[in-house]
C-alpha cells in the first residue's frame, strides 16, 4: 500500500535496519530535489501552525476584541478552507497547471495573506481595520470578572474583521493547495528508483512535517504569548517566504511531469452521463433491451451502468467500475465528520479552556524601569498551545511502537482488527476525549462558582481563571492523539485498500475535503448553541472569559453526536464485513473451478 504515504499523518515506516543499501546509492542525483522539498515542507509547516497556535488568544484579546465563539469559528474557518480547497487543488495541477507551477503559485498566495495577516497585528492595523473601538475589554468588569454597572458591552464589537477573515482565506487557499500537491510531487521525484526510496523519503518527510510543527508550537507560540503577536506572526511570514525561494531555486533539480489529467475529470463525466442518461431511461427502456441481447447480467443495472460501452454508453467498463468502488468508499469519510469536529476542538475550544485554568509561570524576566528607576518583572506564563504538542509527540512514539511492536502480536494471534473496526476505536477515543473536557469544565465551572478566581496575564490580556492547574487537560489531547492514530491513519487505509489503483489519487483529496466539512459542522455548532434560547455560548459580557458560559454542556453535545455515529458505524460496519467477507469467499471459489 504505497499509496498511504501521501498522508502527511501516516509514516511509512518500513525496517531497514538489516540492509546495507547506501542512500546515494538510491537518492544518486536527487539529493537537492528531495532535501529542497523537506526543507521547504519543514518551514511551511512552521508557517501553518506558527497561523493556527495562537489564533485564538489573538482574536480574543484586546486586539480584536472576538468573544469566544467568534475566536474559535474563525480557526474553525480557516481550518475548513485548507482542507476543502486541497481536491481542487489537485485538479488545477493534473488537469491545468502541472505541480510545480501550482506549488509555486499557492505560495506566492500563501506569502501575500501572511503578510497581510500580520499587520493586522501592528500599529499600522489602524489603515486595514479602521478606528479603534470606543470601549474597551478592560473598561467592561471589574477584576472579579463582574460587570460593571452602566457599561453596555452585550454586542457584537469584533474589531478588524474583513481583513482578517480576507487575510485567513488567502492563506487558507494557499496552504490547502500546497497540502494537496506538495507530498505528490516529493514522490514524483524518487517514484523511478523504486518502493524502498519511496518509504524512505516519506519517512524522513513525514519527520520533517512533525519537526515543523513541534518547532512551531514550541517557539512560536512561547513568542506570540509571552512577547509580541507581531513577532510572532512576522517569523512565520519570513519562513513561508525561505519555504518559497528554496523551493523555487531548486526547479532545475525537479522532476517536472506535465499535467496529464485528474480522476476527478474522468469521474464527474461519468456521474454526470449516467445522471443524464437515467432522465432519459423510459423512453429508450426498448432501445437498450435489443441492444442487450445477448449480454447476461445477474441484477439490473445500476446509475452508473448505462456510462458503459457495453450497455451503449461513452465510457470504458473498467472506468466506471473504478468511479462505483470509489462511490462505495464516500459513507466511510461521511461517517468520520463527527470526528473531525472533534478532533478540530483541540485547537479552538480546548484552548479556550486552557485559558481559564491556572497557568505555570515559566521564568520571571526582571529588569530596570527606565521612568521610575525601579526594578519591573515580567511573568512568562507556559504557552496554552503547548498541549497540543502532546498529539504531535504521542504520535511520533505510539506509531513506530504499534507498528513494530503491538500490530504484529495482534496478528499473529489472528487478533489484529479491520480498519473499520480501527475507526470505530478512534470514534471511541475522541468521544472520551469529549467527555473528560466536558467532566473538566463542569469542575472548572463549580471552582468559579465558588469564587476560586485567579487574574492571569496572557497575550497582555487578563484572564479570570479558576484555580485548577492546567495540566487536567493533559488526559484529553491524550485521548484525541491516540484516536488519530486510530481513525485518521485506519481511514486512509480502508480507503486505499478499498479503491480502485486508477482513482488512489482522488482519496487524498476526498479525505481532506470531508474533514473540512468536519470543521464547518463545528462552526454550526457553535453558532447553534450561541442562540439566545440556548446560551452555553452567547455570554458577550467579557469579550472572552468563558466563566458565564456552560461549555461543557457543549463538550457533552459533541461526545454525543460522535456517540450515536459510532453505533451507526459499527452497524455498518459489521454488515460491510461481512459482505466483503462473502465476496472474497465467491472470488476464491470461482478462481478455485
Amino acid at each position: 500500500m504505497d499509496n498511504r504515504d501521501t498522508d502527511e499523518k501516516t509514516p511509512l515506516l518500513g525496517n531497514h535496519a538489516g540492509k546495507r543499501s547506501s542512500p546515494v546509492s538510491v537518492f544518486e542525483g536527487r539529493w537537492t530535489a528531495c532535501i529542497s522539498i523537506l526543507v521547504a515542507e519543514s518551514l511551511e509547516r512552521v508557517a501553518f501552525y506558527g497561523i493556527t497556535c495562537n489564533l485564538v488568544l489573538v482574536l480574543n484579546g484586546n486586539l480584536f476584541y472576538w468573544n469566544a465563539t467568534q475566536a474559535s469559528q474563525a480557526l474553525l474557518l480557516f481550518m475548513g478552507i485548507t482542507y476543502l480547497v486541497s481536491p481542487f487543488g489537485g485538479w488545477i495541477a493534473d488537469a491545468l497547471l502541472g505541480k510545480f507551477f501550482t506549488i509555486v503559485s499557492s505560495m506566492v498566495l500563501y506569502l501575500f495573506g501572511m503578510l497581510f495577516f500580520s499587520l493586522t497585528t501592528y500599529s499600522v492595523r489602524d489603515t486595514l481595520c479602521g478606528d479603534l473601538l470606543p470601549v474597551a475589554v478592560d473598561d467592561c468588569l471589574f477584576p472579579n470578572g463582574t460587570l460593571k454597572p452602566n457599561v453596555s458591552c452585550n454586542q457584537d464589537v469584533r474589531y478588524c474583521v474583513p481583513a482578517v477573515v480576507s487575510g485567513l482565506v488567502i492563506i487558507g487557499v494557499g496552504v490547502g493547495t500546497v497540502k494537496a500537491n506538495i507530498t505528490p510531487f516529493g514522490a514524483d521525484q524518487v517514484k523511478d528508483r523504486g518502493p524502498e526510496a519511496t518509504r524512505r523519503f516519506f519517512n524522513w518527510f513525514y519527520w520533517c512535517i512533525n519537526l515543523g510543527a513541534i518547532v512551531s508550537l514550541g517557539v512560536i507560540s512561547y513568542i506570540q504569548q509571552n512577547i509580541s503577536f507581531f513577532i510572532g506572526y512576522v517569523i512565520p511570514t519570513v519562513c513561508i517566504g525561505i519555504s518559497f525561494l528554496v523551493f523555487l531555486c531548486s526547479r532545475r533539480a525537479f522532476i517536472n511531469k506535465p499535467p496529464d489529467g485528474s480522476a476527478f475529470t474522468e469521474m464527474t463525466k461519468i456521474i454526470a452521463y449516467s445522471c443524464c442518461s437515467r432522465a432519459h431511461k423510459q423512453t429508450q427502456n426498448g432501445h437498450s433491451n435489443e441492444n442487450l441481447v445477448g449480454y447476461s447480467s445477474p441484477r439490473k443495472l445500476g446509475l452508473l451502468d448505462a456510462s458503459k460501452v457495453s450497455n451503449g454508453g461513452r465510457f470504458a467498463d473498467e472506468k466506471v467500475d473504478d468511479v462505483r468502488a470509489l462511490l462505495k468508499i464516500i459513507p466511510v469519510f461521511f461517517a468520520l465528520i463527527p470526528y473531525w469536529t472533534v478532533y478540530f476542538q483541540m485547537q479552538t475550544t480546548y484552548v479556550l479552556q486552557s485559558l481559564h485554568l491556572r497557568i505555570p509561570e515559566f521564568f520571571y524576566n526582571t529588569g530596570l524601569n527606565s521612568s521610575s528607576n525601579s526594578t519591573q518583572t515580567q511573568t512568562h506564563l507556559v504557552p496554552a498551545a503547548w498541549l497540543t504538542m502532546f498529539d504531535a509527540i504521542l504520535i511520533l512514539i505510539l506509531i513506530p511502537l504499534k507498528d513494530k511492536v503491538i500490530d504484529p502480536l495482534l496478528k499473529k494471534r489472528g487478533i489484529l482488527p479491520s480498519s473499520l473496526r480501527r475507526i470505530a476505536f478512534g470514534m471511541f477515543f475522541v468521544m472520551c476525549s469529549a467527555v473528560a473536557a466536558g467532566i473538566l469544565e463542569s469542575k472548572r465551572l463549580e471552582i468559579v462558582q465558588e469564587k476560586k478566581i485567579i487574574n492571569q496575564t496572557i497575550g497582555n490580556n487578563v484572564y479570570f481563571a479558576a484555580d485548577l492547574s492546567i495540566w487536567w487537560q493533559i488526559l484529553q489531547y491524550v485521548l484525541i492523539g491516540v484516536s488519530e492514530i486510530f481513525a485518521s491513519i485506519a481511514g486512509l487505509e480502508f480507503a486505499y485498500s478499498a479503491a480502485p489503483k486508477s482513482m488512489q489519487s482522488a482519496i487524498m483529496g476526498l479525505f481532506f475535503f470531508f474533514s473540512g466539512i468536519g470543521s464547518f459542522v463545528g462552526i454550526g455548532l457553535l453558532e447553534l448553541v450561541s442562540l439566545k434560547g440556548i446560551g452555553w455560548m452567547s455570554s458577550k459580557t467579557d469579550f472572552g472569559n468563558i466563566n458565564n458560559c456552560n461549555l461543557n454542556y457543549y463538550f457533552f453535545l459533541l461526545a454525543g453526536i460522535q456517540g450515536l455515529t459510532l453505533l451507526l458505524f459499527i452497524i455498518v460496519s459489521v454488515k460491510y464485513d461481512k459482505q466483503r467477507a462473502g465476496s472474497s469467499y465467491v472470488k476464491t471459489r470461482e478462481l478455485k473451478n
